[in-house]
């Protein structure tokens, strides 16, 4: 923006606070943000408004108003549009200073739904709010604003996919309300690893339980969203998953977890006093960095256990070499991809948010409160740097 324009910019902000004081606040803010929104645009096209220069990334494309609440009042602004010009992700051109509006709002959105899941009325909420941010909210638009959220993230639920070369699934039980009985329902839940290397959580589906036909149902969801080109799937051995796994992603290369793996072990240990060696033998085959090395190590274990623990040993031949699967895969990525452990700590997460509701009237606002906040790991996982190098070897 030339030096004209920036002057032209300071007298408008002087004029408004001179002719009308502390009332002008929001008009001020208005025409400080259009200004540098613009500077923006600018700067990221690399060329002022009708500048001819060889390093130009696109064209000015107008504005687009949008309304906007704020602690000084409602603001009006002019919202630069681009043609031509996308970032290094893709995305087309948004100021930053609205971007990170945008999260602030959904931020406040979650709290509110949050605050519907434990039973706040919704004067309560509307006055929480007030209190907060120092906006004033009616009933109506807070109603209004749930309902958008469930809008929105019915929108992340069903987003397109593409390509995911791993897989890993999970789920975690919640009390529900369901038919006037309290149920535990479960969340189902997949996380996604891209060709870039990056995680994303492909979507989550409230269910009765993890049997068959649920599972089924939320893979083959997952399919119709364009999910293609899986080279592993990454679980635990929960019957219904596992069946609708080989239904529905037949011929798919499975890791069993192998923390999971050494906990149901313990179920076929005779003693409880073995427990401890059992797991240290098991962690040594699975530490193997070859998989003629892991079933060396597998069979002298089912070797040693033959006599003292025939049950366990028996186990071990069959479920072991489910475990072993991630040998298949690049070595930089086996550290990561040999538990759900991953899943897990995102499962924590989910956890620190509902603990406090305790229990929930119905599936939906589960589903709502899981959604929101799982789009909001989502999105963190994927502006973050890669979580694998796919390169590597």
């Amino acid at each position: 923006m030339t030096h004209q324009d920036e002057s032209s910019a300071i007298r408008d902000l002087v004029d408004l606070a001179i002719e009308h004081g502390p009332d002008a606040m929001a008009a001020a803010f208005a025409t400080l943000m259009n200004h540098a929104m613009q500077i923006e645009r600018e700067q990221v096209l690399k060329a002022e408004s009708h500048q001819r220069t060889a390093d130009r990334q696109g064209y000015a494309n107008g504005f687009k108003p949008k309304t906007l609440n704020t602690r000084v009042g409602q603001i009006d602004l002019r919202i630069p549009q681009t043609r031509g010009y996308r970032d290094s992700s893709g995305r087309p051109f948004y100021p930053k200073a609205l971007d990170r509006g945008v999260r602030s709002e959904r931020a406040m959105i979650l709290a509110m739904a949050e605050m519907y899941v434990q039973g706040v009325s919704t004067r309560k909420v509307t006055a929480i709010v007030e209190e907060l941010c120092g906006l004033e909210v009616t009933s109506t638009q807070v109603s209004r604003a749930a309902a958008e959220l469930d809008e929105q993230l019915d929108a992340w639920r069903n987003r397109p996919i593409g390509e995911i070369t791993y897989l890993i699934l999970d789920a975690r039980y919640e009390k529900v309300r369901h038919d006037g009985a309290i149920r535990s329902c479960a969340l189902l839940t997949a996380i996604g690893i891209g060709t870039d290397g990056k995680r994303s959580v492909l979507g989550c589906s409230v269910q009765l339980s993890e049997a068959e036909p649920h599972w089924r149902k939320f893979l083959e969801s997952l399919q119709k969203r364009g999910m293609h080109g899986v080279k592993l799937v990454v679980s635990d051995d929960h019957a219904g998953l596992r069946a609708a796994r080989q239904a529905v992603m037949a011929g798919v290369p499975w890791q069993r977890c192998q923390f999971h793996t050494i906990r149901n072990a313990m179920a076929h240990v005779p003693k409880v006093a073995m427990r401890t060696e059992v797991a240290r033998d098991l962690r040594r085959v699975f530490d193997a960095d070859e998989p003629a090395e892991a079933e060396r190590r597998l069979k002298d274990v089912i070797a040693r256990y033959q006599k003292t623990a025939p049950q366990l040993a028996a186990w071990l031949e069959q479920a072991a070499p489910e475990a072993l699967t991630v040998l298949q895969i690049p070595a930089a990525h086996r550290r990561r991809l040999r538990t759900t452990n991953g899943l897990e700590r995102l499962n924590k997460e989910i956890k620190r948010r509902t603990r406090v509701a305790t229990l929930f009237p119905n599936e939906a606002s589960l589903l709502r409160l899981a959604s929101a906040a799982l789009s909001e790991i989502s999105d963190d996982w994927e502006t973050e740097r890669a979580y694998l190098n796919m390169e590597a070897r």
